[in-house]
């Protein structure tokens, strides 16, 4: 199964040595991003150095904000004036954006933020990679609501994703978080990009009574942090309406999953153990597959990987139907278990296995089958 991110924007182009950050800077530029607001934080600070430059060369505007609450709500304040707008920050920062980008998620206001993770808690380990915010994009602003995050595995996808990540944002009016990591974020690949600008329509919010977003083009709007209804209306005091509100925002996002999820698969056709992997970890978990002969010889079955593109919302009723045949589905990830815990929750059939690793150290190919033929000995 192939990526439905990647494949439109492989045909063509001009072929490019990137690092991750810079792709992701270059990509945003591609998708019509004409301001940006961030605060320099290891390791994503690359995005907002070649923002300063190439945001002014595109005619848009860059600001260096005092801190990343502020950066939050430039770019949400700059969307709402007509400009698609774009964050990038690191653990600790998207920390304190949590209050603004549920405030994003109320409004219906589409911008698009990057996490380029490191290990935590607190200042943590700021040169080291992690995939520890997996549960803070989905859960960190308070109340109900959901939210579209991709995780890229190499600097193509950094590059293709922010794109993609552009496009849902503005589809869906709804904030857009790229889930990357210290490893490709710093990683150089060679990718292929594109010239131009790329076209990218907005959807329109559910509860205002012009299709008209902008301010300062004759339409009343009203951008409002309380629920509220169609007309602008405060609405916090009514139970009924605003159980309706919350299951819009959210409804939005959960009835369209099979638009918004993206997975890749490899030999799983006749796999009897899945790996089950996103974002970095991909790639020493592809490699493991690659080498998985030991496990087919010495214990007669075939090993493949699912790979999440799409981390959230959480593709459930696909990777229930991936691993249906599977006996073991082995979640490698770079925090104490996370996303196990979702895949745990829909693989009724079979045995899950966590494979955390924490530290600021990527799985190694080897680890991941020692981990399997481990598993696998003790129950056969």
């Amino acid at each position: 199964m192939k990526s439905q991110i990647a494949e439109p924007h492989l045909r063509s182009g001009r072929k490019v040595i990137y690092q991750g950050n810079e792709a992701c800077a270059k990509a945003a530029i591609y998708a019509g991003c004409r301001f940006f607001a961030g605060y320099p934080i290891t390791p994503s600070t690359e995005i907002i150095e070649l923002m300063s430059s190439e945001m002014v060369n595109a005619g848009g505007n860059f600001i260096q904000m005092e801190d990343e609450i502020a950066s939050a709500c430039a770019i949400v304040g700059a969307r709402w004036g007509g400009k698609k707008a774009m964050t990038a920050t690191s653990g600790p920062g998207f920390t304190l954006m949590q209050e603004t980008i549920g405030f994003a998620a109320v409004t219906e206001t589409p911008v698009v933020i990057v996490n380029v993770q490191r290990g935590g808690p607190s200042t943590g380990q700021p040169t080291m990679s992690s995939q520890q915010d997996i549960y803070q994009v989905k859960y960190g602003s308070h109340g109900d609501y959901e939210i579209i995050a991709l995780s890229p595995s190499s600097v193509q996808e950094m590059y293709d994703f922010t794109i993609r990540a552009f496009e849902l944002s503005e589809k869906f009016r709804s904030p857009v978080v790229l889930l990357s990591d210290e490893v490709v974020g710093h990683m150089r690949e060679k990718i292929t990009i594109y010239d131009g600008e790329k076209k990218i329509r907005s959807g329109h919010r559910n509860y205002v009574v012009s299709p008209q977003e902008d301010f300062y083009t004759g339409n009343n709007s009203l951008v409002e942090g309380q629920l509220h209804d169609e007309e602008g209306r405060r609405i916090g005091h009514l139970p009924s309406k605003s159980s309706d509100f919350i299951q819009s925002i959210s409804q939005k996002i959960t009835n369209h999953i099979d638009e918004i999820q993206d997975i890749e698969t490899f030999f799983m056709e006749d796999a009897d153990i899945a790996i089950l992997t996103y974002g970095s970890v991909s790639r020493p978990a592809l490699k493991a597959v690659k080498s998985a002969k030991g496990i087919k010889e010495h214990y007669n079955l075939s090993v493949g990987l699912i790979k999440v593109n799409t981390v959230w919302p959480f593709p459930e009723n696909e990777i229930r139907r991936l691993t249906e045949s599977c006996k073991y589905v082995f979640v490698p990830e770079m925090n104490i278990g996370k996303y196990y815990k979702e895949v745990e929750r829909c693989v009724n059939h079979g045995t899950v296995v966590s494979m955390p690793k924490i530290g600021g150290e990527l799985h190694k190919p080897a680890e991941i089958l020692e981990a399997i033929a481990k598993e696998v000995g003790h129950h056969e």
